[in-house]
Order: C-alpha cells, then structure tokens, then sequence
C-alpha cells in the first residue's frame, strides 16, 4: 500500500506541470470545475524509523479552491492519531497547505502531483519523558481523481511527510531523529 520513493511523486508533478499547456489548449471543450470545495478522507501509513515504526490508520479533511482543471490550493488536516512501541510513544496531527497540478486525462479522470508544507505538533513520550515538537517540514504527493458528478469527486492519494525530533531531549535513547510516514488514502470532495 506504501509507495518507496517520493522521487516518482516529483516525477509526476513536474510531467503533470510540463503538460498544462498541452491539457489546456485541448480542454476548450471540458465543463467548468472550478471553484470552492470540501473533503474527507480515510486511509494508513507506515512510520519508519527506529522505535518510531508501526502501521495506522489516518484521517484527514480539506478545503480549498479549484482555479481551473489544472491547478488547485488545498488546506488539509491530518491526524495520524498514536503510535510507537511499549517505551517510544507518539501522537501526531498537522496542517498542510499544497499547491496541486493536475492532468486530465478525460474529462472525469485526472492525475495529479501536489507539493506542499506540513504544519505538525507531535507529542512523544519516552522514557519516562514528555516533550513537544512543533514544525513546518515540506512534503509532496501524487493522486488519482474521477469525478462522479459536476460537483462529487472520488480520489486515491499517496503523500511523504517527514517530522523531526531532537535525539538529546531522550539521553540519547532515543535511536533516531524523527520518523518519516508514507501514506495512502481515498477520499470524496464535494466542490461549490
């Protein structure tokens, strides 16, 4: 369910932006998309590294403006809720904010690659310690999308965020510097 590289998401995101031109110049012809819209989601991750691995699932909800077929701005809200091992335990939600460029393929089916900055507070308590992380880290992504009817779209995605954490807070017990997560979720968006 995990892709292994956020190589082929920045693959797809720059082939998808190269195309625009292409895409607009044969979409005269497509309904008008644009405008504001909703979203809910549900999917896993995989967190890798040190005591930080385990798999979970995830929810998120998003909102953002659709300018034309080919580029939209997207808020989302993630909470990737608890997870760890007996002595390493962790609970994470953030904020994202990504810019996506889209490919329709027909005039219901797209892909799309998005870029973006993650906003995440992650709470971790090891050893008998409690600390705080709150950063702003980048992130990218890449989907799929159908759109079902003028203003319902089904979506799958797969996003790479990575969040840090300083090795000293622990008496070095603590065997890495954060955990990276690979996830992958389907969802409905429902645009005004």
């Amino acid at each position: 369910m995990r892709i292994k590289s956020s190589v082929a998401c920045l693959t797809l995101f720059t082939a998808a932006a190269a195309a625009t031109p292409v895409a607009m110049a044969q979409s005269a012809g497509e309904r008008d998309n644009s405008g504001f819209f909703i979203s809910g989601s549900y999917g896993g991750y995989k967190a890798h590294g040190g005591e930080f691995d385990d798999d979970r699932d995830l929810y998120g909800v998003s909102a953002g403006y659709q300018f034309n077929p080919f580029f939209a701005l997207e808020a989302d809200y993630i909470d990737f809720g608890k997870f760890g091992d007996d002595e390493v335990r962790s609970d994470l939600k953030g904020l994202s904010l990504s810019a996506k460029g889209r490919l329709p393929l027909t005039e219901a089916f797209g892909v799309y690659g998005k870029v973006g900055a993650f906003a995440s507070d992650m709470e971790v308590s090891a050893f008998d310690e409690d600390e705080t992380y709150d950063e702003v880290s980048p992130f990218v992504g890449a989907g799929v999308d159908f759109m079902m009817t003028h203003s319902l779209t089904a979506f799958a995605e797969y996003n790479r965020y990575n969040v840090d954490i300083d090795e000293d807070d622990f008496n070095g017990q603590v065997t890495n510097d954060g955990p990276e997560f690979d996830t992958a979720r389907v969802g409905l968006r429902y645009t005004f």
